[in-house]
């Protein structure tokens, strides 16, 4: 839990997958089918000529997309022969110890670092899950949240009579995959993909293959990248190939599944009719890293247009542009590059008030935001500012931001926000707050304004959002419902992260065949 409450949207996961081919398979020193040499990865990047340390190149990896997740971390790694797996709560540097790492030998492994979007903040909700099914033993991680998992629990108790021990939609998924039928992975991606309906993107191992795998309308991210000398990396982020020194080749594409094994990776492509792109726009404003690479585009390059295009659709007479750091950073030296007033930092952030499990008494609870943020009255005092910030949800935050510059000299306080108003929950990965939750429910931008105490408020355009993305205003392609509340799939407005865990005890006592969810 948070010792201090945060206005910004929950996290979304991150996954990470890692393939280093054994010293001695047929792809050792080989090519592969795609052209790509394979082999052992650089001595830059990751373990130089050990192939059996695929664990620690996923641990490195955790760590550039801990941002992503913080309540708990996994790694499931495999040999060839057997697979282990290890989760706990807590911080990717506090879940793992060396000896952990060296539990877990051999060349495939994946990642998982949380926000928990359905089920609890709990040990045993969190991920890799391992699933045996009937074909083959499997470890799972997933960045997502699957709309009609408690259906498909339901008709993988009835048909196959396996028995979910969590309370999570991954757990499902991981089910589904290993019960599906078929004897090849095109099968099987193919049934997950017709089964499934919402935002999935995973990693997946077995004894000797990893997997990526996209849903068919790519709401959540997942690329692919390589060692120069070989191997293989598939990540939620550009920014975790860079932390393991491998190299950017390509995002999976919605609808497709990589896989990875001694032959070298092969895409299978799978084709859901009704199925239309709708890549999270939310990624773009505020998840992802402005280091990485989203829709072809780099992030920080994205969020800079952002502000460019709120400057010209707010502007503001004023002294100095300040950013609330670090997510709207590269959105205010946008906003100060267009409207051509200087930047600067206002508000210094402690980088290390995260997420802790000792509860806060009330004194501290009282000092709030000043735990967060530290102003800097000499670049505040007598000015009129001009703050960017990433979004408003609840509304809980920005009133008191504004409060502090005040405190620190601020003559005026001008808030610009580089998305538009949240008017609608995530259902898709995100935990952001009900609809009834929202500040921007049921209130105009004035009142908002009034509501925060800024002496101005400004929201950036849904349409010139989508332009700075991706050069189209339409947004086609892109799912910006907790903007417009049109959903790319539809979905039950009264949904809920603990609705599969509330109903566990009565399916559990129904079932007769408990599928091996943890280890």
């Amino acid at each position: 839990m948070s010792g201090i409450e945060s206005d910004a949207p929950r996290e979304a996961c991150g996954v990470i997958g890692a393939y280093l081919p054994a010293p001695d398979g047929p792809a050792a020193n080989g090519v592969a089918a795609d052209g790509f040499p394979t082999g052992r990865p650089a001595a830059n990047g990751a373990p130089s000529g050990v192939s059996d340390e695929a664990a620690q190149v996923v641990f490195y990896g955790l760590f550039a997309l801990q941002h992503r997740g913080q309540e708990s971390a996994g790694i499931a790694a495999a040999d060839g022969r057997s697979l282990r797996n290890y989760t706990n709560q807590g911080l990717v540097s506090n879940v793992f110890r060396q000896e952990d790492l060296e539990r877990l030998p051999g060349h495939i492994a994946i990642g998982h670092t949380r926000y928990s979007t359905t089920g609890s903040s709990s040990a045993l909700n969190a991920q890799p899950i391992v699933s045996k099914g009937p074909g083959a033993e499997l470890a799972l991680a997933h960045n997502g949240n699957v709309i009609n998992a408690a259906a498909m629990r339901q008709r993988l108790l009835d048909e196959s009579g396996v028995v979910c021990a969590t309370g999570t939609d991954s757990e499902v998924i991981a089910h589904v995959l290993a019960w599906a039928p078929g004897s090849s992975w095109e099968q099987r991606t193919a049934h997950l993909m017709r089964t499934l309906e919402g935002a999935y993107s995973l990693v997946v191992c077995t004894k000797d293959t990893l997997l990526g795998i996209r849903d068919p309308r790519g709401v959540r991210p997942l690329c692919i990248g390589r060692f120069e000398s070989g191997g293989w990396v598939i990540a939620s982020e550009s920014c975790a190939l860079d932390h393991v020194g491998a190299q950017f080749v390509r995002e999976i594409e919605p609808g497709e599944s990589v896989v990875i094994d001694e032959s070298g990776m092969r895409s299978i492509s799978s084709q859901v009719p009704g199925a239309r792109k709708a890549h999270c726009v939310f990624e773009h404003i505020y998840f992802a890293r402005p280091d990485s690479i989203l829709d072809g585009a780099l992030t920080h390059a994205a969020r800079t247009r952002m502000g460019q295009a709120l400057a010209r659709e707010h502007p503001v007479d004023a002294d100095v542009v300040i950013p609330v750091p670090d997510s709207a950073n590269s959105a205010a030296v946008g906003y100060a590059q267009e409207s051509g007033i200087p930047f600067g930092y206002g508000l210094i952030k402690n980088r290390y008030m995260g997420r802790t499990f000792i509860e806060p008494d009330q004194w501290f609870r009282e000092l709030g935001v000043r735990n967060k943020f530290n102003p800097l009255p000499e670049t505040l005092a007598g000015k009129r500012v001009i703050v960017v910030d990433d979004s408003i949800v609840r509304g809980t935050t920005t009133p008191r931001i504004v409060a502090l510059l005040r405190r620190a000299g601020a003559a005026e306080a001008h808030v610009r926000v580089c998305a538009p108003p949240i008017t609608d929950p995530c259902f898709f990965g995100v935990d952001m707050a009900a609809k009834s939750e929202f500040i921007a429910s049921g209130r105009t931008v004035a009142e908002i304004c009034d509501a925060i105490g800024a002496d101005s408020l400004g929201y950036l355009s849904v349409g010139a959002l989508h332009q700075a993305v991706s050069g189209d205003p339409s947004g086609d392609g892109f799912c910006d419902a907790c903007f417009t509340g049109r959903y790319p799939i539809p979905v039950q407005l009264q949904m809920d992260k603990l609705a599969l865990e509330r109903t566990l005890a009565g399916v559990n006592s129904a079932g007769v065949n408990e599928a091996g969810a943890t280890s």
